[in-house]
């Protein structure tokens, strides 16, 4: 992990996604790169001297004096950051900043309460989400000693899914960190018996692994009312540090989540996510 990219507001939860982004730098020898996205409407991008060109240059000095006093923290002292302001307003482009700065991993805050569909539908991070080509690592409160060593991976053991499942294992294995990989059978259409579930699971492994089941990887099956619900009880039960998912591009997390009932999880806001896609 040689290069890690954290988009910021300026806001206390971007500050809580780089003093995490600070703690895997300092444990991997990595550079932190800063991204804040200005978004000023073509108005302010004149060429001609015009005071929508004075207003932008105004808007850009704000932000890198905001940089300074943003990124004023103890806990990046000695490390390697490098900030980027630019004037992006389509979250995409984040994919491209991460492409040509050739990052490893997206850390970004999130001000969301209820639950996985409402961290991530509608907001800035589920936009990075959908469109970003590598890992985004979503922190949504303060984790001074993030130290991973259980993630929990939601899957429905579908082949397509081990494109993301091995960017976990990737990542996991990085961190010495443990992986339970999770199913959860819901009581409708999509209910499968013990045995349809195993062999899903076999199959799966066959085709990740030729049929052997790693070190430090364990295989759960759980039956709730929602995806969610499944998935918060075993990241509960096994005292998990991290929820990982896979997530198509062209719909976000809800493509994975969808018939879930959207539950209040706003209890299990402790839990970082990280999002690989499919």
């Amino acid at each position: 992990m040689k290069r890690i990219l954290v988009p910021v507001d300026f806001s206390e939860h971007a500050g809580f996604a780089l003093e995490v982004a600070a703690i895997l730098a300092r444990k991997y020898e990595s550079e932190i790169i800063v991204l804040h996205m200005l978004g000023l409407s073509e108005a302010f991008l004149t060429k001609d001297e015009t005071q929508e060109f004075a207003e932008a240059h105004y808007y850009m000095k704000l932000a890198k004096t905001r940089f300074e006093r943003f990124l004023n923290q103890p806990y990046l002292k000695d490390l390697k950051v490098s900030e980027i302001v630019q004037n992006y307003k389509i979250f995409s482009e984040i994919n491209q900043v991460a492409a040509e700065q050739n990052i490893d991993l997206i850390v970004m805050g999130s001000h969301g309460t209820g639950g996985l569909s409402e961290l991530f539908v509608g907001s800035n991070t589920e936009k990075v989400v959908r469109s970003s080509e590598i890992p985004v690592l979503v922190i949504k409160t303060r984790r001074p000693d993030f130290n991973p060593r259980k993630v929990v991976f939601a899957t429905d053991f579908s082949l397509e899914a081990i494109v993301a499942y091995n960017r976990i294992r990737k990542l996991a294995t990085l961190w010495d960190a443990e992986v339970c990989l999770v199913y959860v059978n819901l009581p409708n259409e999509k209910f499968r018996s013990t045995r349809e579930k195993q062999e899903t699971a076999d199959n799966f492994m066959n085709a990740a692994h030729g049929g052997r089941l790693p070190s430090k990887t364990s295989i759960r099956f759980v039956s709730d009312y929602t995806i969610e619900g499944g998935v918060y009880f075993v990241a509960g039960e096994i005292d998990a540090d991290v929820i990982a998912i896979p997530t198509h591009g062209r719909s976000g997390l809800m493509h994975f989540f969808k018939g879930s009932l959207g539950a209040d999880l706003a209890n299990h806001a402790k839990f970082p996510v990280i999002s690989c896609k499919i």
